[in-house]
């Protein structure tokens, strides 16, 4: 072999990418369901990840494998759901599952390595069958490991949903409170009131490495806020937060509805 080719091959096994498995959803036309498309889940403390109910549908959650995640798992992988881009965190074994129940329509989920080098990328249509869509989202996410970010919607009617009181009378609900990084921590209102929401993010703890050490404290948040999603009056609105030390609580936008 020449000695170039040699060199090349010898690098092979080092430079080699992780692999993306995406098993749910799946690509084509399937049938939704609201039996088991459960949108709260519950927490254990301390939270590693994103739970999921033991019944939850298959149409309702993003579930699969990145093989050879450990060579890169100082970073989070990236999930990007309907152009929502967010990071992803798995599991020491490269697994990942979370909730999400799909608008009606059509839908596109997409899983990174945390490399970068990998992708899975699906494209389903999703026929509603008793679920109830979204017409409020707000997501929130960040870009570091090991913090505590958390996100508060203040309603029309002076509601507050967070993370110590999940779901309101008035529809408004969060899907789980993620305590160790990345996120996404997400509230969704089928039922809308019309009139002012204000958003919140509030920098709870965190900053610190996995060795205990203080870490750098400064933490970006990405808030996503979607309205009317799956239909043709569909909006998307992304922008970004810097908080800066663990206490901090900050207004980050004040939003009418529609």
């Amino acid at each position: 072999m020449h000695p170039i080719a040699l060199f090349l091959a010898s690098l092979l096994p080092l430079s080699a990418s992780a692999e993306v498995q995406l098993d749910t959803p799946r690509a084509g036309w399937r049938q939704g369901s609201d039996e088991g498309a459960h949108f709260i889940q519950e927490v254990n403390y301390p939270a590693s990840s994103v739970n999921v109910a033991a019944d939850q549908a298959e149409t309702a959650r993003i579930r699969g494998l990145i093989k050879g995640v450990a060579k890169v798992a100082e970073k989070p992988a990236r999930l990007v759901v309907n152009g929502i881009s967010m990071p992803l965190k798995v599991q020491e074994d490269g697994r990942f599952d979370r909730p999400f129940v799909f608008p009606s329509g059509s839908n596109n989920v997409e899983v990174r390595s945390p490399d970068g080098q990998q992708t899975r990328r699906v494209q389903f249509y999703n026929q509603g069958s008793g679920e109830t869509p979204a017409k409020l989202r707000v997501a929130l996410s960040w870009d570091s490991d090991n913090t505590d970010l958390d996100l508060h919607l203040v309603t029309p009617d002076g509601g507050h949903v967070w993370y110590g009181e999940r779901s309101l009378a008035n529809g408004a609900a969060q899907d789980v409170d993620v305590t160790t990084g990345y996120g996404p921590e997400m509230i969704a209102s089928p039922t809308p009131l019309k009139g002012q929401y204000l958003v919140y993010v509030n920098y709870f703890g965190g900053g610190y490495g996995d060795d205990g050490n203080a870490a750098v404290a400064l933490t970006t948040a990405q808030i996503t806020l979607i309205t009317e999603e799956g239909t043709p009056n569909e909006k998307q609105e992304s922008f970004l937060v810097p908080m800066r030390a663990p206490g901090e609580l900050t207004l980050v936008k004040r939003f009418s509805y529609p």
